[in-house]
């Protein structure tokens, strides 16, 4: 089966950069410092208050892949193994790059997609006037098409849900949050200009995601 893993990386607006009345309702429920901050930091959780700054897509059977990242310059460079592009782009043309690419694979593979990775990518393509080439959220009960691993390992949520980075310390994979990077670090590395980092992390994210389910794929797919 031809397929593709990939995952993305978002960074919030600042928060200036809304008017007073969606600052209002985003603070809505923040009433301490705490809940103010918390806030700020979940700006980048949806599409409608962040935007894309890197995804990563990775042929789990090739080993071949993409990262496509912002950049304040025009920047390009391969892993050292040579079996990993790294091309810099705007949010608008990752996303184009992302739907030509996406067509060609009968199968793609994701950690939460169905909840974040997928709904993100298509709502922020419609902001931004780019046309979707395929529906990325198909028929739940099925891998065939999206095999969501989150959904598979939690057997569509009737147990409970881990993150990546727990998920794979306790498969014995190499976690991509052993190199001291997380999430929260997206936007101090964004602001200092350390693109190349974001986007190694990106795939860092991937090849996590292509192990585990080649660990699910091997114990626990039983669907033909």
């Amino acid at each position: 089966m031809n397929r593709v893993v990939f995952d993305i990386e978002t960074l919030g607006f600042p928060f200036d950069s809304f008017d007073e009345k969606q600052q209002e309702y985003l603070m809505k429920f923040a009433k301490t410092d705490e809940e103010r901050t918390e806030a700020i930091q979940k700006l980048a959780l949806t599409p409608l208050t962040g935007h894309i700054i890197a995804i990563g897509m990775l042929n789990p059977d090739s080993h071949h892949g993409r990262v496509l990242f912002e950049s304040t310059t025009q920047d390009f460079f391969t892993s050292d193994d040579g079996m990993v592009e790294y091309v810099s782009a705007s949010e608008k043309d990752m996303l184009e790059e992302f739907w030509k690419t996406i067509v060609q694979f009968s199968q793609f593979i994701t950690f939460n997609g169905r909840s974040f990775d997928c709904p993100y990518i298509m709502l922020r393509s419609a902001m931004l006037g780019v046309k979707p080439t395929r529906n990325l959220i198909p028929y739940r009960y099925s891998f065939q098409e999206h095999c969501d691993l989150l959904e598979q390992l939690t057997f569509y949520n009737a147990f409970r849900k881990f993150n990546l980075d727990f998920y794979c310390k306790s498969f014995g994979i190499k976690s991509p949050k052993s190199e001291g990077i997380t999430g929260l670090d997206l936007g101090p590395l964004f602001e200092a200009g350390r693109f190349r980092e974001i986007a190694e992390y990106c795939m860092g994210d991937v090849k996590a995601t292509a192990e585990l389910f080649f660990r699910w794929q091997l114990h626990l797919a039983f669907e033909k």
